[in-house]
């Protein structure tokens, strides 16, 4: 007779929970929530609000259209909200991510070559997004990093190249073209506008 393993269960109660990786891997969380595994501790935070959410949802859109649309839109493999992304023994959420150059699928758990974040308020937030994110998918070959924050109308962008890492900042009014997706252009403004239209 086969016992069947029931999957932890995650919810907010469970911020500060230690687990192993694999334990980590194989639980369930309850929807509207974040779950991340920083050196063994679980940490919890609420889902993204509509002000992250509905830009990402955009950028997401672009992408796509660029991918069908665009001449070189081939290069852009594949891209996807709300990612775990495998840092060691930790596990970070990324609110997006993108494979490009590939010339194929991903495989499950591999590196993108971009990732995303769109900055949250609080301290706390902004030290993870800015400095422990960037050092973290730096480190495992993410190629850019890009960290979109409409608190301060800027997105900055976390390039690595031959082992030398450069910083880019942009502000509202600039567009932003990345080499890894030939013809893409993303426009900050619009971006920032939607993330507005929920503070009204």
């Amino acid at each position: 007779m086969t016992v069947e393993t029931i999957p932890l269960q995650l919810g907010p109660d469970a911020n500060g929970m230690l687990l192993s990786p694999e334990e980590f891997d194989a639980a369930e969380g309850e929807r509207g929530w974040r779950y991340e595994l920083i050196r063994g501790v679980l940490i919890v935070t609420p889902a993204p609000l509509e002000e992250e959410r509905d830009p990402n949802e955009e950028l997401g859109f672009l992408l796509r259209l660029y991918r069908e649309q665009h001449p070189a839109g081939e290069s852009l493999d594949k891209t996807l909200p709300e990612h775990d992304i495998q840092v060691g023994e930790d596990r970070r959420r990324a609110d997006r991510v993108i494979w490009a150059g590939l010339g194929r699928r991903p495989k499950r758990g591999e590196v993108p070559a971009i990732a995303i974040e769109f900055v949250s308020s609080g301290k706390r937030s902004r030290t993870r997004d800015y400095i422990e994110k960037r050092d973290e998918y730096l480190r495992i070959g993410i190629q850019e990093y890009w960290i979109i924050d409409r608190f301060q109308r800027t997105m900055t962008v976390h390039l690595k190249r031959d082992g030398a890492c450069t910083t880019k900042l942009l502000h509202e009014s600039e567009t932003y073209a990345t080499p890894l997706l030939p013809g893409f252009q993303l426009s900050l403004a619009r971006l920032f506008a939607l993330a507005d239209a929920w503070d009204n």
